[in-house]
């Protein structure tokens, strides 16, 4: 990732503005697997209805249809994903930014082995031959391995499943290790006002080793939120007491949460090292990277004052009274 960071055009690049400053923090989270569970089952047109336990605060919807579809060799939009509840799947645990594609994709992926083992026993049925004797290849069905002119499509077998044995129905209940954990190196470029302390995130670079993107622009959208949270933490996010000890911000009005007025488009650069320890590589990408913005923001601010600050957040009041404490310029 710091490699990454050193061959880009922003790490390059001019600082902007008289006033501006540029800052660079790396972050690390351990990320997370735990139980999941899901199950496929067949429709007589070939078509996969899949539920699954995570509930999609990310994607990860698509992310698990996208993992059937490319076991079984079938396209995307003949997957069909829901998201069950405790009384129509397994256990699951709660969905989380470093967990769910990781150890929920892990439970389709094994639901999907379950499948293609089925498939091939209904085909060898057909065939009256040994199952020992077939095998499943994605993107063609089942053939027999002593036959080449012998293939069953995945939409033969399923159209004759009510006679070969019934229902086609797998699971996939897994508790996931094995979670990688996650490394993020972020740059940001502020402007700050010498007249009022306020500070304006005027480019915003997030590298990150994701593992597998599964569904990149999912994995994009999820650092952008990780990063935006964070640089609200870094500027803005405070609860504000009187001496009494009375919580005076206590709406979102006067709680500052970062807007889209409030933020430049946050670039993302995915590295992808994947995870040995899953089929697909994934790492958990949702939560590291809210650990590096206030790291960063803060850097870049101590450049452009010259003076270091130690607490958050970084609101305009405490700018400016922490640079005139110091004498600075």
């Amino acid at each position: 990732v710091l490699e990454a960071v050193k061959q880009s055009e922003h790490y390059k690049s001019p600082v902007p503005g008289k006033h501006g400053g540029r800052g660079v923090a790396a972050g690390f989270w351990f990320n997370g697997g735990g139980p999941s569970s899901s199950h496929i089952t067949f429709n007589h047109d070939g078509t996969v209805n899949l539920a699954e336990g995570s509930t999609d605060i990310g994607g990860s919807r698509a992310s698990m249809a996208m993992i059937v579809a490319e076991e079984l060799g079938i396209p995307y939009a003949d997957v069909r994903p829901t998201v069950a509840d405790t009384e129509s799947v397994g256990y699951t645990d709660p969905t989380g930014g470093s967990r769910t594609t990781y150890a929920t994709g892990m439970a389709c992926h094994t639901a999907a082995q379950e499948a293609k083992q089925q498939l091939c026993q209904r085909a060898a049925k057909t065939w009256e031959i040994a199952v020992e004797d077939v095998a499943f290849v994605a993107g063609k069905g089942v053939v027999a391995k002593n036959d080449s002119s012998k293939v069953l499509t995945i939409v033969q077998i399923t159209k004759d499943m009510n006679r070969t044995g019934g229902p086609i129905y797998a699971v996939g209940a897994v508790n996931a290790r094995g979670a990688a954990p996650a490394f993020a190196v972020h740059i940001a470029d502020v402007a700050v006002d010498p007249d009022t302390g306020k500070t304006t995130i005027v480019k915003y670079t997030a590298f990150q080793d994701v593992g597998r993107a599964i569904h990149p622009s999912y994995v994009e959208g999820q650092i952008q939120g990780g990063v935006a949270q964070g640089i609200g933490w870094a500027l803005n996010e405070e609860y504000v007491y009187d001496d009494e000890g009375h919580l005076r911000n206590a709406n979102l009005l006067d709680y500052r949460v970062p807007t889209a007025l409030d933020l430049p488009l946050i670039e993302t650069v995915l590295v992808e090292v994947p995870n040995p320890n899953h089929p697909y590589g994934v790492r958990g990408v949702g939560e590291v990277c809210i650990v590096p913005p206030a790291g960063a923001v803060a850097n870049a601010i101590q450049r452009a004052t010259g003076v270091r600050f130690d607490t958050l957040p970084l609101s305009p009041e405490r700018v400016c009274m922490t640079v005139l404490k110091a004498g600075a310029k």
